[in-house]
């Protein structure tokens, strides 16, 4: 499995693994009508610009054919107040490839980048029902703020996981450096 940086060709590729793992996601949690919406060609459209935000960090998981099989994207909020902070504003990977550490690799990639760029801890939002916040979790993550949210007039719970210590996640034993299986 290769972890690198994300260029505008790699698009589309992260734009399938965002729309098929939003749907895997969050399927039982956000009604499946409106998850049925985003769609490739748009979510295509998003990530070019993402990609090309000098203040975005992406990187991509890419199999051993070169698919793309996730993705991780970090930086700063603007809603953001917290000083010398940044924001996973999002991690997805693919349904079949989750569970072979591919997620910590990604995670220990952006926090390389976010610790370069000044930012000692790191802010997250999940949905409550999201069974991501398990992974947060074992890396550190406490919850700092819980808050009401309607997403497609269904009332759910947004979580605010904060990593005060990025050391957390940098010096775990079971993450490999990027480039490795």
């Amino acid at each position: 499995m290769l972890i690198r940086e994300a260029t505008v060709a790699d698009a589309e590729g992260i734009a399938i693994v965002h729309v098929d793992s939003w749907r895997t996601t969050y399927k039982n949690i956000i009604p499946n009508d409106f998850l049925a919406k985003p769609s490739y060609h748009k979510r295509k459209a998003s990530w070019i610009e993402n990609i090309s935000n000098e203040g975005n960090h992406v990187y991509v998981a890419e199999n051993g054919d070169g698919r793309i099989v996730g993705f991780i994207n970090g930086g700063k909020r603007a809603k953001n107040p917290v000083a010398d902070s940044g924001d996973l504003t999002a991690i997805y990977i693919v349904e079949e490839f989750q569970g072979m550490g591919i997620g910590k690799k990604l995670l220990k990639q952006l926090f390389l980048k976010l610790e370069e760029l000044g930012f000692h801890s790191i802010l997250v939002e999940v949905l409550d029902g999201n069974k991501s916040r398990f992974f947060y979790e074992a890396f550190g993550a406490k919850v700092i703020k819980s808050e009401p949210i309607k997403i497609a007039g269904e009332a759910l719970t947004l979580l605010v996981y904060e990593w005060k210590d990025t050391a957390l996640v940098l010096d775990a034993k079971n993450v490999r450096e990027s480039g490795g299986n």
